[in-house]
């Protein structure tokens, strides 16, 4: 079941490298599927993912993953599948004048590692994509399926506290007259978040249950500063 998670700008080749991963790690005993972006978003996405990582293939996402919070994901189910995972970085591309912001990959953050990168026609390094792939332990026992440490307490409570103060200012913004376009603030968070549309309780609230269902699954510390961060950088995602 392991994971190959693709990430660039538009333009990069990310589809012409996921053929290509196709090609060489699938085979008749060991399906590989290419997952791309579909009319339903980050949330299609991520299901879809979710749906493949239960069988025994490869499974390869032919998506721009442009921010930290998305790959994070990512990141989260292939833990709760119990499968190995790489990123591959397709450099180059991009220019346009209304693309999306792109965040680039950070290998000292571990939902970002293994990190492979190719530009122009660079062959892919497939001995060490192989190696991470089929060759590595799998990773162990997600902490949801085991006795939680104490400190978790902690970040769960700061993971509640976050995202009810990030809707809280949303929804001020939205009941003093914000326009769609204009962004947001919320105190203490150097990003501000821009809405195309207004946003009501009942969804804001369901993409907030959503971002805690992944993020406490991997509670950790090394996370409590970019909280805030990570969940407007979410709902940006997620409101289309």
């Amino acid at each position: 079941m392991p994971l190959v998670v693709l990430c660039g700008r538009p333009g990069s080749g990310k589809s012409r490298r996921a053929a290509e991963l196709r090609e060489a790690l699938g085979g008749p005993e060991r399906p590989a599927h290419i997952v791309t972006e579909a009319e339903g978003g980050r949330a299609a996405l991520r299901a879809e993912v979710e749906r493949r990582l239960s069988r025994r293939d490869v499974v390869i996402v032919d998506a721009g993953n442009e921010l930290r919070s998305i790959r994070y994901e990512l990141y989260c189910a292939a833990r709760q599948a119990g499968t190995p995972r790489c990123l591959l970085h397709c450099a180059g591309g991009g220019g346009g004048p209304d693309e999306p912001p792109f965040e680039e990959p950070d290998p000292s953050c571990r939902w970002d590692r293994p990190l492979f990168m190719v530009s122009g026609e660079e062959p892919l390094p497939l001995g060490a994509i192989r190696a991470a792939l089929f060759e590595s332990a799998p990773p162990p026992p997600h902490r949801a399926t085991r006795t939680q440490p104490l400190q978790s307490c902690g970040f769960l409570h700061q993971l509640d506290r976050v995202t009810q103060d990030v809707l809280a200012a949303v929804l001020a913004a939205q009941r003093s007259g914000a326009q769609p376009g204009e962004t947001i603030r919320v105190p203490g968070v150097a990003e501000g978040l821009v809405l195309s549309r207004p946003v009501s309780v009942a969804e804001l609230s369901r993409l907030r249950r959503q971002f805690i269902s992944y993020t406490k699954m991997q509670p950790s510390d090394e996370n409590l500063p970019q909280l805030a961060s990570m969940f407007l950088q979410y709902l940006s995602r997620s409101i289309q």
